[in-house]
């Protein structure tokens, strides 16, 4: 699992546009948890989710960017949350094949001075090209039956974080072991200790 960001960001979902949608927190029914809560958490979350290479200049990230990127989350949370369980808007799908016919940044292979090949992008990072790559991987993964069924919805009770179930015998449960699986295993030691405790 990746390291925590100061920002509360996660990246253990399996998918960059799962990534995304976890970008915002809080079981479905509470009021949402924002986690791009500014420009600096969008570019920490660039970086984190691998989206674009390590060294990559994110100056021309701004306010504009942040809306959209939002924009596209809320659209790809409402598109996830809904296939989980049933069939999202046709609307929705059709805006997401629309974020998704912009082509992807290219990348190419640049040599370091030590000789070891790394990524970088062709030229300066485009939003709109960031954001079709997302879609795309959402267009991928809602088309592919396999992944698809792989998709669950954490159990924690604080938590509505979709992720891809790739453990032997599909039986988890949790996000995060060490997240959601840990708050539960403390939650009922402290039932256990203390039946007084009730699990709401």
């Amino acid at each position: 699992m990746a390291s925590a960001s100061p920002y509360d960001l996660r990246f253990d979902s399996g998918r960059i546009c799962l990534d995304l949608v976890a970008t915002v927190g809080g079981r479905l029914s509470e009021a949402p948890v924002e986690r791009l809560r500014g420009v600096e958490p969008l570019r920490v979350w660039l970086l984190g989710a691998g989206l674009v290479p390590g060294d990559t200049s994110l100056e021309a990230v701004d306010h504009r960017w942040l809306v959209r990127f939002r924009a596209a989350r809320d659209l790809l949370h409402r598109i996830v949350h809904t296939e989980v369980e049933g069939h999202a808007a046709a609307a929705d799908l059709e805006r997401m094949n629309a974020l998704a016919a912009t082509a992807p940044p290219a990348l190419r292979a640049v040599r370091t001075p030590d000789g070891t090949l790394v990524r970088a992008l062709a030229g300066k990072p485009d939003c709109g090209a960031l954001l079709s790559q997302i879609a795309r991987d959402a267009v991928q993964l809602l088309t592919d039956p396999v992944a698809r069924g792989q998709l669950r919805r954490c159990e924690g009770e604080t938590c509505s974080l979709v992720y891809l179930d790739t453990s032997r015998g599909r039986r988890r449960r949790w996000c995060s072991s060490e997240v959601c699986g840990n708050r539960e295993r403390v939650a009922r030691h402290r039932r256990r200790v203390n039946p007084s405790i009730s699990k709401t």
